[in-house]
């Protein structure tokens, strides 16, 4: 399976877009990602996170739940990307970046048509789209397996 996790609410990009940080609305929005999908008893092998500071650290704060330490990977800084190819070799994989990138993705696995809110979720298996979670449904997916 592969998750895909859009980063957490950001704060406006005073410093320039890559080094744009989690407000703390994005940083309680990650942490209950990472409860629900502790909670799921997702099985989560891996997280692979865009270099960008904001999905750097939604994946930090989303994986201490996972007991997984992040790797950061340039495909998935911005533009489009695969996948598949990025799990190849992993198991099941959080993948943590950008919008449209990862509704592009989720376009392309599976044929569905859906937008990401800032720290929501989709999950795919193979082509079908399993589930599509907004913030609010992590929230309390997470508070009911805690």
């Amino acid at each position: 399976m592969v998750y895909l996790l859009r980063h957490g609410d950001a704060e406006d990009g005073g410093g320039g877009d890559d080094a744009r940080r989690l407000t703390a609305k994005g940083e309680r929005q990650a942490r209950a990602a990472g409860r629900a999908l502790a909670a799921l008893d997702a099985g989560i092998d891996a997280c692979l996170a865009s270099p960008k500071v904001r999905a750097a650290e939604t994946a930090r704060l989303a994986c201490k739940w996972l007991d997984l330490e992040p790797e950061t990977a340039a495909e998935l800084r911005g533009g489009g990307f695969d996948a598949l190819s990025l799990a190849a070799g992993r198991g099941d994989i959080l993948l943590v970046g950008h919008e449209p990138d990862f509704s592009d993705e989720v376009a392309r696995l599976t044929g569905a048509r859906a937008k990401l809110r800032k720290g929501g979720l989709a999950i795919v298996d193979g082509s079908t789209l399993v589930a599509l979670l907004r913030p609010a449904d992590l929230k309390a997916i997470g508070a009911g397996g805690s």
